[in-house]
């Protein structure tokens, strides 16, 4: 989600603005010692920074203030863990709000809570509670990434609910309206955003094995064949 410039009250902006520095912080330290001593995997990280940008620069008026996008953060989530997503999130979203006009700089914080915090941890989550239950790993990769995409539409709608409350109804009837408008657009791109990344994902085995072995991915059996 893109929430646009200038949309969001200063005091909210404010407020999610510095939960998501501390994120990216943390973010930060993460890929850190993921890359560690395996300078090999910064270009998987690129990879999926690179899909990130490029599948949340695609987008769909929602309503006003916002609009509706894939994400594309269920596939670093997956490789690098949910808190690596912070800071690429952060970086994709600056250059969208720059250069071609998507979101802003004063809801910079809000939008990266929601594309590159929540959305990658329920994602992750997924992915793990897949694969504990002995789930497929290309049905595990497809539900990350689609629960990412409904994770962050979600929060989104939570973020606009608290910042704008339906004057009769209040916080639930406006989170209400802005979830019943979203999924109109959103549930549909986050279907096909989960196929495109059992797609990505099978690419990236079949190419990158020793890659997705530094990270702690067992490539022996079928079992964790997409």
């Amino acid at each position: 989600m893109h929430i646009m410039e200038g949309f969001l009250p200063a005091a909210h902006a404010a407020c999610w603005g510095g939960v998501s520095a501390l994120c990216v912080g943390a973010g930060l330290r993460s890929i850190s010692r993921a890359v560690k001593g395996k300078p090999e995997l910064k270009m998987l990280l690129g990879v999926s920074a690179a899909f990130t940008f490029l599948l949340s620069a695609l987008k769909l008026p929602s309503l006003t203030g916002s609009c509706s996008h894939p994400t594309g953060t269920g596939l670093g989530a997956i490789l690098f863990g949910p808190l690596a997503m912070a800071p690429i999130a952060a970086i994709v979203l600056l250059f969208q709000a720059l250069l071609i006009a998507h979101g802003g700089l004063t809801t910079l914080g809000a939008n990266v809570f929601s594309m590159g915090v929540a959305g990658p941890l329920i994602g992750y989550g997924a992915y793990r509670l897949a694969r504990t239950i002995g789930l497929p790993t290309g049905l595990s990769v497809f539900m990350a990434a689609l629960l990412a995409d409904m994770a962050t539409y979600v929060t989104t709608s939570l973020q606009l609910a608290l910042a704008f409350p339906d004057p009769a109804g209040g916080f639930a009837a406006s989170l209400v309206k802005f979830l019943g408008i979203f999924a109109v657009t959103q549930i549909p791109l986050a279907i096909g955003e989960g196929i495109l990344t059992v797609l990505m994902y099978s690419y990236i085995q079949k190419h990158s094995g020793n890659e997705l072995s530094a990270l702690g991915f067992i490539m022996t059996g079928r079992e964790e064949r997409v």
